[in-house]
């Protein structure tokens, strides 16, 4: 469905870039599995892939608190010096640290603009979890564990509102490839995005969709674009109070039968005077889960994830291997010539994928 409303712009870069209209979805009528809210949950999930959920209910505003708590803990652990984040460096691609230009940036000949620290949901439940010791005193661990356990509530409450919805049952339903006691790469992931202008050779996260089922984000400022299905260029999303911004993953469309969009998106930096933190838990099915991929293949979801990860994560000479749909999870653009021309965007790090223009990351 295309975007045929937007209500403002803003100024990045030179132009005046769309603030594209969201959904939103209360957090408490999906508990209740009321009829219409699930309705248009669906609805979301298949023509956009992303929309607001709205959290300041009763039953969503401890997730508001684990927020701020974890915000807290960010402050304090990216202030640290680079040898006490990066004491273990990237232990797997779910978990661990990235320093700042560890990847292609959001524009041409430029290198990502932030840090990240990922925590995956196995292993702060083992008992000496592997972090680095800035984050192992027991106030942190209980900030982890709780913004962990409430991201993995709310996404796991959207996934059976969507399985009911879609008149799924059994193990068909979309919660039970997802199931708490099984291997995944489920993972939170806070990342600190440094002040850069347009000009900077460290700049932003560049586009990309997710390897995940779904996408929990909180993001308190500007920054986050999206490109709509149908749209012919990024947009900003607004950030709203007590509100957590949702996105579909590849796994999710996949599972769905490919009747899903996987939100495709990345982050600008619309003040470049100031330090950006965002927060994203990003649900993964359970290593073992089939499902056909964008190259329709039968694969599992480890295997889509260890795939897409080392893909981008690789010198060219082995980008060149991976399949040219593996960008944007088999997501497609219009236009994508006209937006090169106006934005130059990085060029894709993949080899031979010529209908694309810009790079692409995953988590």
């Amino acid at each position: 469905m295309a975007i045929t409303e937007v209500p403002q712009t803003r100024e990045w870069n030179g132009k005046q870039v769309p603030v594209y209209p969201m959904e939103v979805i209360d957090f408490s009528k999906l508990l209740s599995q009321e009829p219409v809210e699930i309705e248009r949950l669906v609805r979301c999930c298949q023509d956009t892939g992303y929309f607001y959920l709205d959290l300041q209910g009763i039953d969503g505003r401890r997730m508001l608190e684990d927020q701020q708590d974890t915000l807290k803990l960010m402050y304090q652990f990216f202030d640290a010096p680079l040898e006490a984040k990066n004491e273990f460096g990237l232990v797997a691609p779910h978990l661990g640290y990235e320093p700042i230009g560890s990847r292609t940036g959001v524009l041409e000949n430029t290198k990502d603009g932030y840090e990240m620290i990922k925590v995956s949901r196995d292993e702060i439940q083992k008992d000496s979890p592997h972090l680095p010791a800035v984050l192992k005193t027991s106030p942190d661990m209980k900030v982890l564990e709780h913004a962990i356990a409430g991201a993995n509530i709310a996404t796991k409450t959207i996934l059976a509102a969507l399985s009911t919805g879609l008149g799924l049952t059994g193990a068909a339903r979309f919660e039970n490839s997802h199931r708490n006691d099984r291997p995944s790469t489920s993972t939170l992931a806070m990342m600190h995005y440094i002040p850069s202008e347009p000009s900077a050779k460290n700049i932003g996260h560049q586009k990309h969709t997710d390897i995940s089922s779904l996408t929990f984000l909180f993001a308190e400022q500007w920054g986050l674009q999206v490109r709509p299905p149908g749209s012919k260029e990024f947009g900003f999303v607004e950030p709203r109070d007590g509100m957590a911004v949702i996105n579909v993953g590849d796994s999710l469309r996949f599972a769905s039968g490919h009747t899903m969009q996987s939100c495709i998106h990345r982050v600008v930096p619309l003040d470049p005077t100031e330090h950006r933190y965002s927060i994203a838990y990003f649900l993964r099915a359970e290593d073992d889960t089939m499902f056909t991929d964008s190259e329709g293949r039968y694969i599992t979801a480890g295997q889509w994830h260890d795939e897409k990860f080392f893909a981008f994560t690789s010198p060219p000479e082995v980008q060149a291997l991976a399949p040219s749909s593996m960008l944007l999870g088999g997501m497609t653009e219009e236009d994508a010539a006209a937006d090169k021309a106006e934005t130059k965007d990085a060029p894709s790090p993949v080899v031979g994928a010529t209908n694309m223009n810009e790079a692409v990351q995953v988590y």
